[in-house]
C-alpha cells in the first residue's frame, strides 16, 4: 500500500476512478498471460467489469497495446493438471524446459512496444443487460486487435 498498490476489486477501482485517478485493467485476466506460442497476440474475450465501472464512473478507457511481451517467455503447452495441483490459473512449458532446466523461464531480450489509443468514451447505464455491455466491451476488444495488428505490421524485430 506504501508503495501506491491496491487491492484491485471493483470498489478500490470505483473510489480511485471517481477520485480522478488512473487504473491498469487486463480484461482478459490470467487467461492472457498463459497463451501458447501459436496463440500469442490473439485476444481471449474480454471480462465486462471494466466495462461496468468506466459506465459507473464516467472514466474514460484508453486502450493499450504491447508488442513483444508474448515473445519474452515462449510457451508450447498449458500442462493444466499441473496447474490445478499448484493453484494456479496455468502451467506453462517452456520448448527448451528439458534442456536449460528452470533456466528456460528466464525472459528472452525482447523489444517492448507499447501503444496507447484515443480515449474511448461510453455512456448508458452501468447495470444494464450484459448483451448490451458486451457490445460496448466488443468494441475495446476489436479496437485493441486492431493496434495489435498495427503494431506486428510496423515492428522490423522481435530483438531490434
Amino acid at each position: 500500500a506504501r508503495s501506491g498498490v491496491v487491492l484491485g476489486d471493483p470498489i478500490n477501482c470505483r473510489n480511485l476512478l471517481e477520485a480522478d485517478q488512473a487504473i491498469l485493467v487486463f480484461p482478459e485476466g490470467a487467461r492472457g498471460s498463459g497463451k501458447t506460442f501459436w496463440q500469442r497476440y490473439k485476444l481471449r474475450s474480454f471480462g465486462r467489469g471494466f466495462m461496468r465501472l468506466a459506465l459507473q464512473t464516467g472514466a474514460p478507457i484508453v486502450p493499450v497495446a504491447v508488442i513483444g511481451a508474448e515473445e519474452s517467455i515462449i510457451s508450447v503447452y498449458d500442462w493444466q493438471a499441473a496447474a490445478k495441483i499448484l493453484h494456479m490459473p496455468y502451467a506453462p512449458i517452456h520448448p527448451l524446459l528439458p534442456i536449460l532446466g528452470p533456466l528456460a523461464y528466464l525472459p528472452m531480450p525482447t523489444k517492448f512496444r507499447i501503444y496507447f489509443g484515443k480515449p474511448m468514451y461510453f455512456s448508458g447505464p452501468f447495470d444494464d443487460e450484459d448483451t448490451v455491455i458486451q457490445k460496448k466491451v466488443d468494441d475495446v476488444q476489436n479496437t485493441v486487435q486492431q493496434m495489435i495488428n498495427d503494431g506486428l505490421a510496423a515492428r522490423r524485430s522481435v530483438f531490434f
